[in-house]
């Protein structure tokens, strides 16, 4: 709010710089004043410039305020050149362009002055109407005062320090994407907006602020910058996610593959084989048994693949313990003909080929039966337990054919769990899944990899909102990002990218005109 004495909506001549010369739709050119000798201009105080790239200017039309970006600013002689016009006799003539995005008119509220602003656009302005600079006391309603819900992320560049908040709440509980090229700040910016909210509890006071934000660390980047993390990582072998946890569809790609040519009858034993497993595993930890699904999360006995012969028997007896005894059962009883028992033979092989991999031990470590019990709930607590708000999931050393695979389990668990939460504990207990390098997860093509990755958070993406999990999506190639997943996101943090086609994506998907550059 602003306490002001006259109206602040009244036009003040010393901000009009120009006069628009073109309107074309959303888009408008405004030629500068022939009387401005240098690029700024002093307000109360403060030092404006003028035609700098994303700053605000406005339009008075009646009562309302017609706001927009600057897009660009040069010579009257280039505009008329391109667009086949007779040229001007000033050559000094200089044009602003600018795109529109919001309206806002003053009102008077309890004796004090209000902007009501909007994004979008109604009113559109008219050639030969004066544009005008944005105030500060402006840029502050415009951008956000700063209330109990928001947090400060950072200074308008083109409005004197004109501080910019973000809406916890719009946060939190939507979707953000920050986009940006090699070395434009997207992981500093992560990293400023991440602690911004962490020590929001602290500025406001709050008795308890336990914010969840979980980051999908692909290089290992992100510890450094918050020393009180938990970090879940294969070196350190503080990573867990189980064989068991992965759905069908994650187990063929593991253990078959994708590109299998006769993997149609392996995926048959294969999907036979983990529902006896799983069944058998949910009647060890006192689970109904025909309530069990293929893709229910229910540990079961991997069996033990090394020893067996072609015919799947160790000392001449027939191997029945576990996945690989599921797998056993289903050979040709009584026949010696190896190529009969070929299928069985290569998923139990690829299985031993997994269990042997050092790299995969963070997945493959066998369940002990009763010895162990249900370990859903340990696997849960590495990434939702009490005392730590950030989790960094280290995928650094996770081998790509299986960080698909590696990070699905990661999206699908966390909205399973949101999913049987009651409304009162989704609303108390917010989650923020942070998707570092997101065109490698949800890739806007190919990449069989990271289907599983893929399919995961889009279904994150267009139902997580609604169970409070929300998804921030970080990449340097916004163009290879699935335009979906991309298109869910309703905040955006965009810093320079110098690819052309990644430029014009992120313009299609915004849901107004922004300058990117």
């Amino acid at each position: 709010m602003t306490v002001l004495h006259r109206n602040p909506g009244d036009p003040v001549e010393n901000l009009a710089i120009g006069k628009i010369i073109e309107v074309d739709g959303t888009h408008i050119v405004a030629e500068l004043d022939a009387q401005i000798a240098e690029l700024t201009r002093v307000f109360n105080g403060v030092i404006y410039p003028i035609g700098q790239f994303g700053s605000i200017i406005k339009i008075h039309f009646g009562r309302r305020l017609i706001y927009a970006y600057v897009s660009r600013l040069r010579m009257k002689a280039d505009f008329e050149r391109e667009h086949g016009l007779p040229a001007d006799t000033n050559l000094s003539a200089r044009v602003i362009e600018a795109d529109l995005f919001g309206e806002g008119e003053w009102k008077r509220i309890d004796q004090e002055w209000q902007l009501d602003f909007e994004r979008g656009v109604s009113t559109f302005p008219l050639p030969q109407q004066s544009i005008y600079l944005t105030p500060r006391t402006e840029l502050a309603d415009i951008f956000g005062r700063g209330d109990e819900g928001s947090i400060a992320i950072g200074e308008h560049v083109g409005g004197g320090g004109t501080p910019c908040y973000l809406d916890l709440d719009e946060l939190l509980g939507k979707h953000t994407a920050i986009l940006g090229s090699t070395g434009a700040g997207k992981s500093s910016a992560v990293a400023a907006v991440i602690h911004t909210i962490i020590e929001h509890g602290a500025d406001c006071a709050f008795a308890a602020w336990h914010p969840r934000i979980i980051i999908l660390d692909p290089h290992n980047e992100y510890g450094e910058a918050f020393p009180g993390h938990v970090r879940l990582s294969t070196d350190e072998g503080t990573l867990s996610l189980p064989y068991w946890m992965l759905d069908f569809e994650e187990t063929v790609s593991l253990v078959i593959g994708k590109t299998e040519f006769a993997a149609t009858s392996q995926t048959n034993v294969l999907k036979n084989a983990v529902l006896a497993a799983r069944r058998k595993g949910a009647a060890v930890i006192g689970l109904d048994p025909d309530c069990i699904t293929v893709d229910s999360p229910v540990p079961y006995l991997l069996g033990n693949p090394v020893g067996l012969d072609n015919l799947g028997q160790r000392s001449g007896t027939l191997d029945t313990e576990g996945l690989v005894g599921e797998i056993n059962d289903q050979r040709p009883k009584g026949s010696t003909d190896k190529s009969k028992h070929e299928e069985f033979n290569k998923l139990i092989r690829k299985i031993e080929s997994l269990v042997r991999d050092s790299r995969l031990r963070f997945m493959m470590t066998p369940w002990n039966g009763a010895t162990a019990g249900d370990t859903l709930p340990d696997v849960l607590q590495q990434f939702l337990g009490d005392g730590h708000s950030i989790c960094i999931v280290d995928l650094s050393g996770v081998p790509n054919e299986v960080a698909g695979a590696a990070s699905s389990v990661v999206a699908r668990l966390l909205f399973a769990v949101k999913l049987w939460q009651t409304p009162a504990e989704r609303e108390g207990n917010p989650v923020l899944l942070i998707c570092e390098e997101a065109h490698r997860y949800v890739p806007d093509r190919g990449e069989a990899q990271y289907a599983a990755a893929r399919e995961a958070i889009q279904r994150l993406a267009k139902e997580g909102r609604k169970y409070g999990i929300a998804l921030m999506l970080v990449s340097q190639r916004p163009s290879e990002v699935d335009s979906t997943v991309l298109s869910q996101c309703n905040s955006w943090i965009v810093l320079r990218i110098t690819n052309e086609a990644d430029r014009d994506h992120v313009r299609a998907v915004l849901p107004d005109s922004p300058p990117c550059q």
